[in-house]
C-alpha cells in the first residue's frame, strides 16, 4: 500500500460500497457477512476499484439495519468476528484494495452500555449529558417520521432524530468527543483507510442552554436548520484530521453531509478537516443536460476554492438505485422509495440511461464512488411485497414511504439456485426478483455488451487516460441537449437529447454506453468516450 505516488491515492479513486447484509452470505443464514466479503474480493479487483467502503457490521440489535450501533469496537456476530475483519482487510490489501469503514457518531443504538446507563442514572446525571436529554421536547420531526423526541419513565425526553431506538450523543460533552477520538485509532491501528462519517453534519445542534426547550427560531433564509450543519461541527472534523494525519499511508475521512447549497459542502473538505464529501447534489440531478452541466460546474467550482477533489455518485444504500431513478420517460424522480402500487420505472429505459449516466460520471475529474450491483445493471426491487419490508421508515410513515429496502436487496452472483449466488441456502434476508437471474454476475462476465463489461473496461480506461486526475473542459458545440468535454486525451459526450448527436471529425470512440448509429452518430441516452 504503498504512498510513493505523484497524487494522494483519494484524489482520484474509484470507492466501491458494500452494504454487508446483501453482498455475499458465507453461512446460509439469508444475510450477507464479512466472510462472504472476503470470498468475493477478487471480483473487485477484477473490476478494477481502488477502495471498499463497508457499511457497518457493528454490534446491532439492527433497528436500522446496523445503523443503530451498539459497540464501536467490535463485530456483530450476524457478520463474523473481528478476526474475519482483520482477514478482509489483509486480504483486500493484498489485492490493492484499501479498506473504509462508515462510522456512526451521531447516534447510538438504545442497547449501548451508555444509554443503559443513562436511563439508569436519571435527570442531571453526567451520563444522561452524555445524550440530548430534556425536560420538556421542541418542534423537531424525526427524518424516519413522526416527532424526534420520546419520553422515558422518569418524565425526560430524549432526542432522535432518527429512529427512536437511536438516541443522538451530545457532541458538546468532552467525554463524547474523547471516546471517538479513541474509536478511530482502534480501526486504524487494525489497518483501516479511512472511514465514511454518517450524518457529519448533525452532530452539533443549537438550543437554548436549559433543560427547558423551546421550539428553535426560524432558520436564517437559506441558511442551516439548527439541527443540521452548524459551524461547530468543524472543529470536531478538524481534531479528528489530527488523528488520522498521525498514520501512515493517507488514511482518510469522508462526510456524508447532506448540505445545500454546495458551497458549504464544500466547507467540511477544507485543508484540516475532511478529504473528501459525498456530492449529493451530482446524484440527485435529473436526467437534463442542462442540470448536469450546472451541477458539474458547481461542484467543480467550489471544491477548488478549498484545494479537494470534486466526488461523484449515482446510487447507494439510502436512495432508488440509478437505473430505475431514470426509468421514467416522462422525468419523474422518485425519491421515497418505489414500491408495487407505484408507477413502474421502463426496465429498459432505465438501463440504457444508467449506462450512459455511469460512463459520463467516471469520464469527469474526481473521485467517483459504486454502489454494489451497480456494475450489474441492477435496478430497484420496485415490487418487493409490503409484508417483507424492513426499513424503520416504512413503520414511522405511517406506511407512506416504502423506503429503502428496495437498494437493499441481495445482490446476484449466479444464474438458478434460490438465492442466485448470494449464500449456500436457499434464505435472502429481503427476497430477490426472479427477474434478477438474467442481471447475474456469471450471466454477464465475459459478454462483450454486458454492463459488468462496460464498467471494467470504463475502470481501465479511466486508469489509462487518468480521468481522475484530469481537467474538463467544456465542447459546446455539441448542442444544449448534450454533456460535452474535454478531459486530457479523451472527449466525453452524453447525449440527453431526441436526436442524434455528432462527433467531431476524425474521433475514435473507445467506448460506448451503447451501439452507435450506422454512421457512428451517438443515439439518444447513449454516451461515448473518443479521442481526437
Amino acid at each position: 500500500m504503498s504512498t510513493e505516488q505523484s497524487t494522494p491515492w483519494w484524489r482520484d479513486a474509484v470507492i466501491y460500497q458494500i452494504y454487508p447484509r446483501s453482498f455475499a452470505d458465507s453461512d446460509g443464514d439469508g444475510i450477507g457477512d464479512l466472510p462472504g466479503i472476503t470470498a468475493r474480493l477478487d471480483h473487485l479487483a477484477d473490476l478494477g476499484v481502488d477502495a471498499v467502503w463497508l457499511s457497518p457490521f457493528y454490534p446491532s440489535p439492527q433497528a436500522d439495519a446496523g445503523y443503530d450501533v451498539a459497540d464501536y469496537r467490535d463485530v456483530d456476530p450476524l457478520f463474523g468476528r473481528l478476526a474475519d475483519f482483520d482477514a478482509l482487510v489483509a486480504r483486500a490489501h493484498e489485492l490493492g484494495i484499501r479498506v473504509i469503514v462508515d462510522l456512526v457518531p451521531n447516534h447510538t443504538s438504545d442497547e449501548h452500555p451508555w444509554f443503559r446507563a443513562a436511563l439508569a442514572a436519571g435527570p442531571g446525571s453526567p451520563e444522561r449529558d452524555r445524550y440530548c436529554f430534556r425536560d420538556e421536547p421542541n418542534e423537531w420531526p424525526s427524518i424516519f417520521g413522526g416527532s424526534a423526541w420520546t419520553q422515558v419513565p422518569d418524565g425526560q425526553w430524549y432526542l432522535h432524530l432518527f429512529d427512536v431506538r437511536q438516541p443522538d450523543l451530545n457532541w458538546n460533552n468532552p467525554e463524547v468527543r474523547a471516546e471517538f477520538e479513541d474509536v478511530l485509532r482502534f480501526w486504524l491501528d487494525r489497518g483501516v483507510d479511512g472511514f465514511r462519517v454518517d450524518v457529519a453534519h448533525g452532530l452539533i445542534k443549537t438550543w437554548e442552554p436549559s433543560h427547558h426547550v423551546t421550539p428553535p427560531p426560524p432558520a436564517v433564509p437559506d441558511g442551516p436548520e439548527p439541527m443540521w450543519d452548524q459551524d461547530g461541527v468543524h472543529e470536531i472534523y478538524r481534531s479528528w484530521r489530527r488523528v488520522v494525519d498521525a498514520y501512515p499511508d493517507d488514511r482518510i475521512l469522508v462526510a456524508e453531509a447532506w448540505v445545500d447549497p454546495i458551497e458549504r459542502m464544500a466547507r467540511y473538505v477544507r485543508p484540516d478537516e475532511m478529504h473528501q464529501a459525498f456530492n449529493f447534489a451530482y446524484l440527485l440531478a435529473p436526467w437534463s443536460a442542462a442540470e448536469l452541466r450546472k451541477v458539474v460546474d458547481a461542484s467543480l467550482a467550489a471544491c477548488r476554492v478549498v484545494g479537494a477533489p470534486t466526488t461523484w455518485v449515482l446510487s447507494n444504500h439510502d436512495v432508488v438505485r440509478h437505473p430505475s431513478r431514470f426509468g421514467y420517460a416522462d422525468g419523474h424522480i422518485p425519491r421515497n422509495g418505489i414500491g408495487p402500487r407505484d408507477p413502474q420505472p421502463d426496465e429498459e429505459l432505465g438501463l440504457r440511461r444508467g449506462r450512459a449516466a455511469t460512463l459520463l460520471m467516471l469520464g469527469l475529474p474526481g473521485a467517483a464512488y459504486l454502489y454494489q450491483g451497480e456494475e450489474l445493471g441492477l435496478p430497484e426491487h420496485s415490487t418487493l411485497p409490503d409484508e417483507a419490508r424492513q426499513d424503520p421508515t416504512w413503520v414511522r410513515s405511517g406506511h407512506t414511504a416504502v423506503g429503502r429496502d428496495g437498494c437493499r436487496v441481495p445482490i446476484p452472483w449466479s444464474p438458478g439456485g434460490p438465492s442466485y449466488g448470494f449464500g449456500p441456502g436457499e434464505r435472502s434476508w429481503l427476497p430477490q426478483p426472479p427477474s434478477w437471474e438474467r442481471y447475474a454476475r456469471d450471466v454477464q462476465r465475459g459478454v462483450k455488451t454486458s454492463t459488468f463489461e462496460l464498467y471494467r473496461e470504463a475502470l481501465r480506461l479511466r486508469r489509462v487516460y487518468r480521468l481522475g486526475a484530469g481537467d474538463l473542459a467544456w465542447w459546446p458545440e455539441a448542442g444544449p441537449e448534450v454533456v460535452a468535454f474535454r478531459n486530457g486525451e479523451l472527449l466525453v459526450v452524453a447525449n440527453l437529447g431526441a436526436t442524434v448527436a455528432t462527433l467531431p471529425a476524425g474521433a475514435r470512440v473507445v467506448l460506448a454506453s451503447g451501439e452507435l448509429d450506422a454512421d457512428g452518430r451517438v443515439p439518444t441516452d447513449t454516451t461515448v468516450w473518443a479521442t481526437l
